[in-house]
């Protein structure tokens, strides 16, 4: 159907995060933002009024969004998806956020001066369980899990951890698959 999403609110997150370690290194992952800008685009065209929160992407932003987010952080976008979730009918995590963020961020490029360089690293929040946390029966929750192993289980797990309605499992086969490309595999 057409419209099959006209009057809904979507809020759809996605890209990757980057966790500044100095003013010119992060942390990250290889996610390109395509599924989340494909998701979001296929919600709009379907009448869906989106929102969409990204993070760094090489993918080209959605057309047609209600709203579009971008953050650097998962710190700056779980901020982000919490100001917002309260409103949305569907939530989307599509987002490869990071788990963990250095402890400290040096306000200046660090040099190299020894041969190991040691970063402590505290882990980020979390934010689909937290959304999952918040949720009220009314809300449609789906999450994305990318595993090297064991998927069904692992996504099974987290989506019962995580309160979300359902775990959309990405299957990571040594850069066939996964990120950045055209095609994937994954189960629902």
């Amino acid at each position: 159907k057409k419209n099959d999403f006209s009057g809904k609110k979507i809020l759809i997150t996605s890209g990757a995060t980057h966790e500044a370690i100095d003013p010119v290194r992060f942390i990250g992952n290889h996610a390109s933002g395509k599924m989340g800008s494909a998701l979001a685009a296929a919600f709009a065209v379907r009448g869906g009024m989106v929102t969409f929160i990204t993070g760094p992407v090489t993918a080209a932003l959605p057309q047609g969004m209600h709203q579009t987010i971008q953050v650097q952080s998962a710190r700056e976008m779980y901020e982000a998806v919490m100001q917002l979730v309260s409103e949305a009918d569907v939530i989307v995590m599509a987002a490869a956020v990071a788990d963990y963020t250095p402890a400290t961020v040096s306000p200046q490029k660090i040099k190299k001066q020894s041969a190991e360089l040691t970063l402590v690293l505290h882990r980020t929040q979390d934010i689909l369980k937290a959304v999952g946390e918040r949720k009220n029966a009314s809300q449609l929750l789906i999450g994305f899990a990318l595993e090297t192993e064991n998927g069904k289980e692992h996504a099974l797990k987290k989506m019962e951890e995580k309160n979300a309605d359902a775990i959309v499992l990405n299957m990571w086969e040594d850069g066939k698959t996964g990120f950045g490309g055209d095609t994937n595999r994954i189960s629902v």
